[in-house]
């Protein structure tokens, strides 16, 4: 439509500049009272034809009254021309979607384009927590979003496992092993021993110091049962410790529907080389020189030594400030180290999207000068912030987790609802907005609980589905047979609202995907099945509406394909989400 709007446009304005063209749009109006599309046509070529926004906007409707789409087209407000499409149009959308099936709205905006979407990437040193949810389900969608939207995409995990909190872990990991071997040193006592105390007392630590010990017996302590030297041990629990760990965060992300294709290890980009290598290709290119930061906000002056390092030109990028690579030392930054991660992702890479927490704001605009410095522009990086989630129930805190006991468990949270109330719920808000995850609420089937309310309109679309196989027979309601159907009888204002939703589904994937916002698809899915709800409740006082009458038999089946339609769309919209769409509910 936007392509003949503009062929109209240039009908009316044979001189009209192609980069006027170009920015012509045609997008639903807010109010559906305005018709089906609305064009600003008038109001862009207005300048530059140096006539009256409203006089192009005459001529405009003319030319589009002729079209064989078009049912009815006027003028309004200052220029703007609405437009209202026959009804054979959206007929066709609806077969469209029956012969398409689950490629049905799938774009190719993304013209294959490499995107890398990371998230999650939680420290290896627990269980998942439902702190970890929010960004897993949010950068899940969305990888399925771009997906959808035609770019190649790769899920990615980074394992922070080379910092200090991974050598927290392996002291207590050892703790628990010395108490599988029956030597039952108290915490207090071993946080002595320990470089930085004993930081990880949870439970769940008690299975590593038990698989130690099976797999090594009393080798890794001291004749008596004790601590033994470091070095003879350190390295080995160290590494298994962080498998066993590993196991169970892959364990908690599949029991959300979660995989990554890659999983990439920051001691091994670290062993690698490729943190020196980025650092060098900067030094080379003259971003790199040795300087003194001013004081971080906040902190006093003669609380702050000031020490020469070695400083990245990030502000010729956007960045607010130059930022450290090296430290006075000469060891690197812990910013380096991520410099030389995303050279690594963006060498494979043509979209770089980090999924984060909210408390990582200040981790933007560094990140992005240094990897518009390193790809030299080739490459783009984008982060998506996750606000924290408050659980509640009977309106009250939750601490769920018995094992972990400060922290509310993402499996814990799985097990209370069901892994789809977490995701379609984690969906229903945009990522950046504050979010309170009421237990109650997400359980109740009520019209309020919108994880039931689009489940209840699959199952009842089902249901539906199902009757008209036994009526008619089950070849006679296959998607294919439905397809081949006259549906010039859907002409109700409820038939074609659903129907112009349906329609919308393509439009909501690119604008969704462009916009990093897979929340926009869960609203969709809302939308959808209200319209689907409000057809079902108008078939119960119209009896004419109905979707199987004995006496109309090519009518229901015509409206049996509508119900397909609609069917086959909520799965796809619930698939981006990685929902399962459910058959019936009980």
């Amino acid at each position: 439509m936007r392509e003949k709007v503009v062929t109209a446009l240039k009908a009316v304005l044979p001189d009209l500049p192609d980069d006027v063209a170009a920015r012509v749009e045609v997008t639903p109006p807010r109010d559906a009272a305005h018709g089906d599309m609305a064009t600003n046509a008038a109001l862009l070529a207005a300048k530059p034809a140096k006539r009256k926004p409203f006089e192009i906007a005459k001529e405009l409707v003319a030319e589009l009254a002729s079209l064989p789409e078009i049912a009815h087209v006027e003028m309004a407000g200052p220029g703007f021309v609405n437009m209202t499409l026959k009804p054979d149009l959206f007929h066709d959308v609806a077969k469209a979607v029956l012969k398409r099936g689950a490629a049905y709205g799938r774009s190719s905006l993304g013209a294959g384009r490499r995107a890398n979407v990371e998230y999650v990437s939680a420290n290896p040193t627990g269980p998942m927590h439902v702190g970890h949810c929010r960004g897993a389900v949010v950068g899940d969608a969305l990888a399925n979003l771009l997906d959808a939207a035609g770019f190649k995409v790769t899920r990615e995990y980074y394992v922070n496992d080379a910092g200090a909190q991974v050598i927290a872990l392996t002291w207590a990991a050892y703790w628990r092993y010395l108490q599988a071997i029956g030597t039952d040193i108290p915490a207090e006592e071993f946080g002595e021993l320990a470089p930085s105390g004993l930081q990880y007392q949870g439970e769940y630590l008690i299975a590593v110091g038990q698989a130690l010990a099976e797999k090594h017996g009393r080798s890794l302590a001291n004749a008596d049962g004790g601590v033994a030297p470091e070095t003879t041990w350190f390295e080995t629990v160290r590494a298994e410790a962080l498998e066993h760990m590993m196991g169970m965060i892959r364990d908690d992300l599949a029991a959300l529907g979660i995989h990554h294709e890659i999983f990439s290890s920051e001691a091994e980009v670290l062993k690698s080389g490729e943190v020196d290598a980025a650092i060098a290709n900067l030094e080379k290119r003259g971003l790199l020189y040795e300087g003194v930061l001013e004081p971080p906000k906040g902190k006093k002056l003669e609380d702050w030594e000031a020490r020469p390092q070695t400083l990245f030109r990030s502000t010729e990028f956007g960045d607010d400030q130059d930022r450290a690579l090296r430290k006075s030392d000469g060891s690197n930054t812990y910013f380096a180290n991520d410099v030389g991660y995303h050279a690594r992702k963006a060498s494979r890479s043509d979209l770089l999207i980090d999924v984060l927490g909210a408390d990582h704001g200040g981790y933007v605009s560094r990140m992005r000068a240094a990897v518009a410095a390193l790809t030299e522009g080739k490459t783009d990086f984008e982060v998506v912030m996750c606000q924290i989630v408050r659980v509640v129930k009977d309106g009250e805190p939750v601490r769920m987790s018995k094992r972990a006991g400060t922290f509310v468990t993402l499996r814990d949270l799985i097990d209370e609802v069901g892994r789809d109330a977490v995701r379609f719920t984690m969906l229903t808000r945009k990522a950046d907005a504050q979010m309170e995850f009421d237990l109650n609420a997400v359980v109740a089937q009520t019209r309020d609980n919108p994880v039931f309310y689009v489940n209840y309109a699959h199952a009842r679309c089902r249901s539906v589905l199902r009757l008209g196989e036994e009526t008619y027979g089950a070849a006679a309601v296959t998607e294919e047979a439905l397809a081949g159907q006259d549906l010039s009888i859907l002409t109700a204002d409820e038939e074609l609202a659903v129907l112009r939703r349906i329609a919308n589904l393509p439009r909501q994937i690119e604008a969704a995907a462009l916009a990093r916002e897979p929340h926009r698809i869960a609203t969709y899915c809302i939308d959808l099945a209200s319209d689907f709800h409000a057809l079902w409740n108008r078939g119960r006082e119209d009896t004419s509406l109905r979707f199987i009458q004995d006496d109309a038999p090519e009518a229901s089946k015509a409206r049996l394909a509508l119900v397909a339609a609609i069917a086959s769309t909520l799965r796809i919209g619930l698939g981006i989400l990685g929902v399962e769409a459910v058959e019936e509910l009980r």
